[in-house]
């Protein structure tokens, strides 16, 4: 069942305890579209009482949004692509708004706990397996069986060392993620060799600005694909990824860290960047968020950086659509400073 509710109604709902209990995927209720009416009264936002599940709203001009709404949409178009798109990942979509509504008021330390924790929750979610399954699927069939005492093909091998390229010039250093080949999708070999040349950053106090850059056609297509689903322990996973957080240095060296962007800047691509101060993009750059689709949240960080320049609402959006997002409207909205 799809509810549309007036917005005052929902508040109603929510000052009587354990009235939006039924409000939830778990129950078949994937989303709640609400009709913004006159409130009546200013009411207080209960963040204790909320929907287990994406509150929408059809905005038209300048109205007010209340706090309890989740994603606003504008035309009849962007609402059918929303809902459908939660339909298709209603637990990733779910876990992604209460994230949102909990990263908005939390420090960027607990934010980040709490993506992680999320996200591995979602790698051993049925959405997950099953995009890893149909992902699996054409690779298997277009698979030839080696000939006899064929040896494997060599595969581009890359050192650790060569994966974020430095170059120091006095009192600035650029790094340069350098995985052209694969677009420079986000590995763990990547992750760690970024988060090496970022701890060299914080402890050299002479090294006044940094410029992150990428290499080939693009500054980074996201998350390497052929590394989803590896996770066994999601546990680990999660300890992990707060062993060595990348997003927590980029944060902590905000001042000085500037990022240069071009081409594509999915997932990761611009989660992380969004933590500095200072992000550039050529005007060919498009900015994207998919995890969702695949049943997933954003976990570089994107649920603390991307709220903390855009703002919840448009996060959601971003996240739950996966659409792209031109170089102009990113600029407009605050995800990047300048356009190249």
């Amino acid at each position: 069942m799809i509810n549309t509710i007036k917005i005052s109604e929902l508040y109603a709902l929510q000052a009587s305890t354990g009235s939006l209990a039924e409000f939830s995927t778990v129950l078949g209720v994937p989303y709640i579209l609400v009709e913004l009416d006159a409130l009546g009264r200013s009411f207080e936002h209960d963040t204790l009482s909320q929907p287990a599940c994406p509150v929408i709203a059809l905005v038209e001009g300048a109205q007010q949004v209340p706090p309890i709404v989740d994603v606003v949409v504008r035309t009849d178009a962007e609402l059918q692509l929303i809902t459908e798109a939660i339909k298709e990942s209603p637990v990733a979509a779910a876990t992604l708004v209460q994230l949102l509504r909990h990263n908005e008021r939390a420090s960027i330390r607990d934010g980040l706990f709490a993506e992680s924790l999320a996200y591995s929750c979602l790698q051993h979610g049925a959405r997950f397996l099953a995009w890893l399954e149909q992902r699996k699927a054409p690779a298997a069939r277009n698979e030839q069986p080696a000939a006899r005492n064929e040896q494997p093909a060599a595969k581009n091998k890359q050192s650790e060392q060569d994966l974020a390229l430095l170059q120091r010039d006095k009192n600035q250093l650029s790094i340069t993620l350098n995985r052209a080949h694969k677009r420079n999708a986000y590995s763990a070999g990547l992750r760690d060799a970024l988060h090496e040349a970022l701890t060299l950053v914080q402890l050299d106090k002479s090294i006044m600005q940094v410029v992150v850059n990428g290499a080939g056609v693009c500054f980074s297509a996201g998350g390497d694909l052929n590394e989803f689903g590896h996770a066994d322990d999601a546990a680990l996973a999660h300890v992990s990824r707060m062993t060595r957080s990348n997003a927590l240095l980029l944060h902590n060296l905000r001042h000085r860290v500037e990022f240069s962007l071009h081409g594509a800047c999915i997932g990761a691509g611009i989660e992380m960047p969004a933590f500095s101060n200072r992000v550039v993009a050529h005007k060919d750059s498009f900015f994207q968020l998919p995890e969702v689709a695949m049943g997933l949240i954003p976990g570089a960080g994107g649920t603390v950086s991307i709220v903390g320049r855009i703002g919840r609402l448009k996060t959601a959006y971003m996240a739950i659509s996966n659409g792209a997002v031109d170089a102009e409207t990113a600029l407009e909205w605050g995800l990047i400073d300048a356009i190249l």
